[in-house]
């Protein structure tokens, strides 16, 4: 039986996490020794594992990494990443050099900083595995490039890695070591590949599968929008964070709520800039237009009550919650950004828009405003379908045809 090992940085409840749960519950336990390093040891969606994978870490936490205890949780996890194996000096230095990097761009990320230390501070295991997988760029790929044995490597890049803030400093060619490099869209391929244009041979794309069947059902279950209201209603799904452009759709709010229209836009998702947004949201007088749900359990059925899906963020690998959105048939406006540009045919299932709060603005007005327009796009958004394919995958991974 062979053996692979997945290393991913949290299990928190995100896309790409939400896309390797959907990719575990397809492997056949019978045929692979599947086993699993969580890099951080925490996150909300561990409990939704599959029995069939074996977890190395030593303790678990199922605390969000986007809540104060789990933020305290987080930063512990990295002191004792800090000390553990030694080579301190080294992972200051790291330490040291990302944020350099960070100062020249004039935006730094916390989150990235430390993902040498906690590569280099994490568990050792002495197996030898047929396939190693880093399933998310950064700290997965660091731990599964410098500290893994195993006969093949492969690692999937779920952001657009040219705008996500990764130096070559930060990566100090970790990629070298990987047999292959998989983006989940051709622009995110496009991107590395301008990057690190010497890893062009072994870099491909792999669709992430999102089951609509299961999406049907959950939309189907109690729960959704609560507060009666009767106008119109805008869903938005997305960690609270820099990225998601959340400043903006705020400002977009304002400019919607002066047409004089009854209209609501509503958030799902966590993270850490809550308290600036509901600064934001409360100097422009939106505290009962711009609602800041949180992270929820089950969002299928906010999906399927909405009037319109709205994804304008800043960057996007290739988003879940727009393939999620348009398999339960949601029209969906997103802004023009790599990624997004992949899922969406402008004007056919869905409208493509700059970042801008008057032209979303714009584009939100003209799609409610024709209700056969709307049904049409959502129609269209609902016959997409993702290849699946993932036990062939691997078997061809395993065996060097890929």
């Amino acid at each position: 039986m062979k053996k692979i090992l997945f290393v991913i940085n949290t299990m928190g409840q995100a896309g790409a996490e939400t896309a390797f749960l959907d990719f575990l519950k397809k492997m056949d336990g019978a045929e692979y020794e599947l086993s699993l390093y969580i890099l951080m040891g925490q996150g909300e969606m561990i409990g939704k594992l599959p029995s069939n994978i074996h977890i190395l870490n030593r303790s678990l936490s199922s605390l969000s990494v986007l809540t104060s205890q789990g933020r305290r949780k987080m930063a512990l996890t990295v002191f004792h990443a800090f000390w553990r194996h030694g080579n301190c000096c080294g992972k200051l230095y790291s330490i040291m050099r990302s944020f350099a990097d960070m100062a020249k761009a004039k935006r730094i990320q916390s989150s990235k900083l430390f993902w040498r230390v906690l590569s280099d501070g994490a568990q050792r295991f002495e197996t030898e595995f047929d396939l190693a997988v880093a399933w998310l760029e950064g700290g997965a790929a660091y731990y599964v490039a410098d500290h893994v044995n195993a006969r093949r490597k492969a690692a999937f890049i779920h952001t657009d890695y040219k705008n996500a803030g990764y130096t070559r400093n930060m990566d100090k060619g970790c990629w070298e070591q990987f047999d292959r490099i998989f983006t989940v869209s051709e622009q995110m391929k496009g991107h590395f590949q301008a990057f690190y244009p010497e890893y062009e041979e072994k870099v491909f794309i792999f669709n992430n599968h999102i089951d609509q069947d299961t999406l049907l059902l959950r939309a189907k279950e109690p729960g959704g929008f609560s507060d009666g209201f009767d106008g119109i209603r805008i869903l938005t799904v997305g960690r609270l964070t820099y990225q998601k452009a959340y400043d903006v759709a705020i400002e977009t709010m304002s400019i919607l709520k002066k047409t004089g229209q009854k209209i609501r836009w509503y958030v799902l998702g966590e993270g850490e800039e809550r308290k600036y947004l509901e600064k934001k949201i409360d100097a422009f007088g939106l505290k009962e237009d711009f609602l800041l749900l949180g992270a929820v359990e089950n969002p299928y059925p906010y999906y399927e009550q909405t009037d319109i899906y709205v994804h304008a963020t800043r960057l996007e690998g290739k988003s879940i919650a727009i393939q999620e959105a348009q398999a339960l048939g949601c029209a969906v406006i997103a802004s023009d950004c790599c990624g997004n540009r992949e899922l969406i045919t402008d004007g056919e299932d869905g409208i493509l828009c700059r970042l801008i709060p008057q032209n979303i603005a714009e584009s939100i007005i003209k799609v409610l405003g024709d209700k056969e327009m709307r049904e049409r796009m959502g129609r269209m958004a609902k016959t997409k379908k993702t290849p699946e394919g993932q036990e062939k995958f691997l078997n061809e991974l395993l065996d060097g045809d890929i």
